[in-house]
């Protein structure tokens, strides 16, 4: 029997998300279907109980719904992903897991940017400077690993500074990020600041809205990496103008949808010709 798991987002049709696990399925003989599903802004919760009664064995959840994600979540991770669950600090979950009446959440989605950059594109994060735009969902999920990955200071950019404090003070109520070099910035205030690695965690370019960059951001040979993918966004534009290496987050995506993949069926598929079928822009 055919085991059913879905993609939930709004938007949604963008998605490869459907594309990816087949691939996936078909690589590692596993008999699942997957498809995307677009949620009511205010349905998420009804769309997760739906799904449930139709049997489906769990699903992806990306924007807008990762917080809520984790509320609906009874469980924080099973036995078989503990050494990669982030979802319990970062309180944002992408895989959801249904099992016995219980929901498990998890977060693969900074294991997933950390492979994308550190293995696929070789870019070693250790004492790398870091600026992470957003302090959403998106960056929520992310920043753990990115912090456990460089070990050096990291600045969160948002739009608000209320916003970015309170993920700072999330995150450094773990006792492992006690200790973290963790700035935040308002949008603006950047001043004469340089990062190796510049990540936009924002839905800037959803809607094709730029973010307010200093010219002089980029230190040599930095990577700009958009976790937005499939488009040319104007925080990409921006970024290759001046200098930068560029990257979208097509990479990303596979990466933590095989961490998904791994929590569902017990096998991690290869990313490799999966990234390459997709043709991921290795662009500089």
């Amino acid at each position: 029997m055919t085991d059913k798991y879905a993609v939930i987002g709004n938007p949604i049709a963008h998605s490869k998300s459907p594309q990816i696990h087949k691939m996936f399925a078909e690589q590692t003989n596993q008999d699942i279907s997957y498809e995307a599903i677009l949620a009511p802004l205010d349905g998420f919760a009804a769309t997760i109980e739906r799904l449930r009664k139709e049997g489906y064995k769990g699903c992806s959840v990306t924007v807008p719904f990762k917080f809520e994600a984790f509320k609906v979540a009874n469980e924080i991770g099973f036995e078989v992903m503990d050494a990669l669950d982030s979802a319990h600090e970062a309180d944002a979950v992408n895989t959801l897991v249904f099992q016995n009446n219980k929901i498990g959440g998890y977060n693969t989605d900074g294991i997933g940017l950390v492979n994308d950059i550190v293995d696929n594109r070789k870019i070693p994060l250790k004492d790398k400077r870091i600026l992470l735009i957003g302090a959403g969902g998106a960056a929520t999920g992310v920043l753990h690993p990115l912090l456990e990955a460089s070990q050096s200071p990291l600045v969160i950019y948002n739009r608000t500074l209320e916003k970015a404090e309170s993920l700072k003070k999330t995150t450094i109520q773990y006792e492992k990020f006690r200790h973290a070099s963790l700035e935040t910035v308002e949008f603006g205030h950047l001043g004469k600041k340089q990062f190796d690695v510049v990540i936009n965690a924002t839905s800037a370019g959803l809607n094709g809205s730029e973010i307010p960059l200093p010219s002089t951001i980029f230190a040599s040979n930095a990577l700009a990496y958009d976790m937005m993918y499939g488009r040319e966004t104007p925080f990409i534009k921006f970024s290759r103008e001046h200098g930068a290496q560029v990257a979208d987050g097509l990479g990303m995506l596979v990466e933590q949808a095989a961490e998904a993949f791994f929590i569902w069926r017990g096998i991690r598929p290869n990313t490799a010709p999966v990234i390459a079928a997709l043709q991921i822009p290795r662009q500089s």
